[in-house]
């Protein structure tokens, strides 16, 4: 058959209609069939979507869950801290608590000055030189401020602590509501002082001694002077109340003593 007057067909087709591409064929163009590949890619793709949509929603939910404080019943904390909170073991404390008192070191004694004119009672030379000039701010207010103890070794600790327990039959943890173990006093930094009022001596390292014009010139004018109460009533730290227990903070070393890195995290009575 003489195929000369025939158009040339292109290159790469056969003679039959089935090798023709559907760009080339008369019939209307139809939609390509997705092959069995493009459906896997399809759903491949669909599923990573819906796998990262969920877990965004989920990491969403477990912040607003979390943070707020719902693993610690307190204010909001990152994600991160509670859940090493949720982690921990039940009844986890500080381990630098002891009887619900934290470890002081001792002042050295080339840093403490005397606040009494006999020279018994002593502070570190800042805190002395602040507590002289409240006590004469408060004499010149009408109320005289009475010094019953500043600077304690742990020599003197030791026996407040294990030889009035004995003289009193006294178990530790009872002890410890009054007084601090040896190594555990803040009278041991040259900061912490215990005072009375001189018109009611009555009151001295009584719980009473709140209602005395002394606390309540201290409680009105103590800051001034760089001074603050130790242990108010329901303190962090589980202390009993002492409202003639004052520590000095006006200071960096003393700012550090009694706060850097020293929130306790257990209540355990002192």
């Amino acid at each position: 058959m003489n195929n000369a007057g025939s158009p040339r067909k292109p290159p790469g087709l056969s003679a039959h209609g089935d090798d023709i591409p559907e760009a080339l064929r008369e019939t209307p163009a139809l939609k390509p069939k997705p092959t069995r590949s493009g459906w896997r890619l399809f759903w491949w793709g669909f599923m990573g979507f819906a796998i990262a949509l969920i877990a965004g929603g989920l990491a969403a939910w477990l912040t607003q869950s979390i943070s707020p404080g719902s693993l610690t019943g307190g204010a909001a904390i990152p994600l991160q801290a509670g859940l090493q909170t949720a982690l921990a073991p039940a009844g986890t404390q500080s381990s630098d608590l002891l009887l619900g008192h934290l470890p002081y070191e001792e002042a050295p004694e080339t840093e403490l000055a005397p606040i009494t004119t006999d020279g018994s009672i002593r502070l570190r030379q800042a805190a002395a030189e602040r507590f002289t000039e409240m006590s004469n701010a408060a004499r010149a207010d009408g109320v005289d401020l009475v010094t019953i103890s500043g600077f304690r070794t742990v020599e003197e600790q030791q026996y407040l602590f294990f030889g009035i327990q004995a003289e009193q039959g006294q178990a530790s943890t009872e002890r410890a509501e009054v007084s601090a173990p040896p190594g555990y006093s803040e009278h041991h930094t040259g900061y912490a002082v215990d005072v009375a009022d001189s018109s009611q001596p009555e009151t001295d390292l009584e719980i009473s001694f709140e209602n005395t014009p002394a606390f309540k010139w201290l409680k009105e004018n103590a800051a001034y002077f760089n001074f603050e109460l130790s242990f108010p009533e329901n303190n962090p730290q589980g202390v009993s109340y002492e409202p003639w227990h004052w520590r000095f903070v006006g200071d960096r070393d003393s700012l550090e003593t009694f706060y850097k890195a020293r929130t306790p995290t257990a209540r355990l009575g002192s």
